[in-house]
């Protein structure tokens, strides 16, 4: 797959940006995005920014080994955007939102920690896989990146405990599409509350999955 150029990879985030945050799926400076660049380095949401509002002279172009090359000061958390590239060589993009319901969901306790979003549709499955929750830590602990790089290499998304999601994907769009369909999943579970699910079959997800 082709990469985009650093302009055309500048203009989409700054789009993708605007629209999560006139959706209502980031507010204030909550959240962070990441792409891979051709030349191998990482463009990212800069500290402190809001989605809605990001220039594209202004992203932070930060190394893999994490070195700040260009643009504003990077976030804080762009450490565990890092441990998701350096462990999985499908990882070309990073979405990471404090969306409503993705976010609530991390705050429920009895959570199953290997999969957060037990399969009641077919489209989390088919796009994400499993959803693994990564224990609490404080925004920018660095164990936040040591977990993550261990699940990196068998899962594209993960639920950060109290904390809020984060997806990879083939390109920025992905990532995006990713996440949209994971909020709604987790929407659809506080909407149905306490009624009776029918979760997928074993072969049902396994169909999917082929």
């Amino acid at each position: 797959m082709t990469l985009p150029t650093e302009q055309q990879a500048r203009e989409e985030m700054v789009r993708l940006g605007a629209s999560f945050f006139q959706r209502g799926y980031a507010t204030g400076s909550a959240g962070n995005l990441s792409l891979l660049l051709a030349d191998g380095t990482l463009l990212a949401t800069p500290t402190g920014s809001c989605l809605g509002e990001l220039q594209a002279d202004r992203l932070s172009k930060v190394s893999l080994s994490g070195e700040w090359l260009s643009g504003d000061k990077p976030s804080k958390e762009i450490s565990f955007h890092r441990a998701l590239y350096l462990n999985n060589p499908e990882c070309k993009a990073v979405v990471h939102l404090h969306c409503t319901y993705l976010t609530a969901l991390s705050c429920l306790q009895g959570l199953d920690v290997k999969n957060a979003i037990k399969p009641f549709t077919p489209y989390v499955v088919m796009r994400v896989g499993k959803v693994p929750v990564v224990p609490y830590y404080r925004p920018g602990d660095l164990r936040l990146a040591e977990d993550l790089a261990k699940l990196a290499p068998t899962h594209r998304a993960f639920l950060l405990a109290n904390h809020g999601p984060v997806v990879t994907g083939k390109d920025l769009r992905a990532a995006a599409d990713n996440t949209e369909e994971m909020e709604d999943a987790a929407k659809l579970i506080f909407t149905l509350g306490e009624r009776p699910i029918r979760y997928l079959t074993n072969d049902e997800i396994a169909e999917l999955r082929s």
